[in-house]
């Protein structure tokens, strides 16, 4: 499915600066001790999840969060797996992406874990990006950000409402945030430094423990530190990871020396990566139709390549996106034949065949999908899609509700469901559905305004009365208690 529009960026890296702004350095001996989640006495996680529910929905209203079901599926998929193999999880954890060039990812409160499409671009193997994945994990399960601010209130004259109020300033408006995160936090303190290098180094030994017991390459870490480290070591401007990662050789090595402790072998590399890459490149990047062409068609003419089934598929979109969709079509065709259940040709054929019109094809192809994978976010959403696009609304509505009980964080499918009842002609929960998809992005006034209006269409039925005036007094007091985090 083509991804719809998203928010304006502000500054996609102020959040990262402002949970991880002192510069962590790397240590001599690789033996710390787990420092566990005992020191987090006033910041419960009841707190944490409060936050970062706030926190999400800033950024959703914020920075340029991709709603691509593929790619969403993929990356989350690819966090749970790391996240089955972590100690100490309290929370369910939300990985989502970031449409932005830079390379970096950063963790906070309740679990969120945000991923940069400049990771993607960056890494070479799956390996290398569950290795940030799996630090990034770490810092939620050990809770180093309660613990930072607790440590940072016990040193300065802060209190942890005016540290709490500084990161969500810095989300909505990142200069302003910053310099109130300075001044708040007193960031400058070498036991504040030390305190959060001993964070990083945590991380790292952690989230290597956590790579090698997931299957994967612990020499992925070592490996993408030091590529990023070649990479930008004489630039004047580093990649924002490497303001909040900084990579001294000795943290290079110490990665090194860590995955020397595990036994060596052999992992290969995964297609659905070198897909999701692809799909980056093609859709999300700053390449331009011409430059993603003859990035795929300069691939395939050298065997420059780890799957020539990605590059093909990266030369499909490429050829999609250049209007010659006839092209791209024989290329999904083909890949569809060597692999007939892969999520990322299926939401490519779909667009296709959706874009020619071509609905009752598109959805005889989803339903049968959809019997192979009934939970599938990927197939769902498309079919619910083809359904709306072929002026079938009723049949999207159920699914599209059974989407959105078992992610209640995605905007995507509300979006869907909005059009699917407008479609349908039933003005009062199409605005109902709105105001649900502005609230989850803070803009809790829209939502009440969007309520305001279901309300008067729904004047015959008392249930809806009730239901929606129930929701208005809701979306009031939440809007009440994100003015307070201010």
């Amino acid at each position: 499915m083509r991804t719809l529009p998203t928010a304006k960026s502000l500054i996609a890296g102020a959040l990262s600066f402002a949970l991880f702004s002192i510069a962590p350095q790397g240590f001599a001996n690789n033996d710390l001790p787990d420092l566990g989640t005992a020191a987090v006495n006033t910041f419960s996680l009841e707190k944490e999840n409060v936050y970062g529910d706030a926190y999400m929905r800033v950024i959703r209203a914020s920075a340029p969060v991709l709603n691509d079901p593929v790619l969403n599926q993929y990356t989350t998929e690819l966090g749970n797996r790391l996240v089955a193999h972590a100690t100490g999880v309290k929370t369910p954890f939300y990985f989502f992406l970031l449409r932005n060039d830079e390379i970096n990812a950063f963790a906070f409160f309740g679990g969120h874990v945000a991923v940069h499409t400049g990771l993607f671009l960056n890494a070479d193997n799956e390996s290398q990006i569950a290795s940030v994945l799996a630090h990034e994990i770490t810092h939620v399960t050990q809770r180093h950000l309660a613990r930072s601010l607790e440590a940072q209130q016990k040193s300065s004259t802060a209190t942890m409402a005016g540290m709490l109020g500084s990161i969500l300033l810095a989300i909505a408006v990142p200069q302003v945030g910053i310099a109130a995160l300075m001044t708040t936090q007193a960031l400058t303190t070498q036991s504040q430094i030390n305190y959060t290098r001993l964070h990083e180094k945590e991380a790292d030994r952690i989230g290597m423990q956590i790579l090698a017991e997931s299957g994967f390459d612990p020499e992925g870490a070592a490996d993408f530190f030091a590529k990023l480290a070649s990479r930008y070591r004489f630039t004047s401007k580093p990649p924002q990871m490497l303001l909040t990662h900084p990579l001294p050789e000795s943290r290079i090595t110490e990665a090194r020396n860590r995955a020397a402790q595990y036994p060596h072998r052999y992992v290969a590399d995964n297609l659905d990566f070198q897909l999701a890459k692809a799909r980056i490149q093609v859709r999300f990047s700053s390449y331009s139709p011409q430059a993603a062409l003859s990035l795929f068609e300069e691939q395939l003419k050298k065997n420059n390549y780890n799957f020539k089934q990605a590059a093909q598929y990266g030369l499909a979109l490429a050829l999609m996106r250049s209007k010659r969709a006839k092209e791209a079509e024989v290329i999904i065709d083909e890949l569809l034949q060597s692999g007939p259940n892969n999520l990322f040709y299926i939401d490519t054929k779909t667009d296709l065949l959706l874009e020619r019109q071509q609905f009752e094809q598109a959805i005889n192809l989803l339903e049968r999908e959809k019997r192979l994978k009934p939970t599938s976010q990927v197939i769902n959403i498309n079919l619910a899609n083809a359904y709306i696009e072929s002026d079938q609304p009723k049949k999207a509505i159920p699914i599209l509700e059974e989407v959105i009980f078992l992610d209640k964080q995605s905007q995507l499918p509300l979006q869907l469901l909005s059009a699917a009842y407008r479609k349908e002609g039933n003005q009062a929960m199409e605005h109902y559905v709105k105001a649900e998809s502005l609230a989850l992005a803070a803009n809790y006034a829209g939502a009440i305004d969007q309520l305001n209006f279901a309300y008067r269409l729904s004047e015959s039925e008392p249930l809806q009365l009730a239901r929606i005036e129930a929701r208005i007094r809701q979306f009031k007091q939440a809007k009440q208690a994100m003015d307070e985090l201010k």
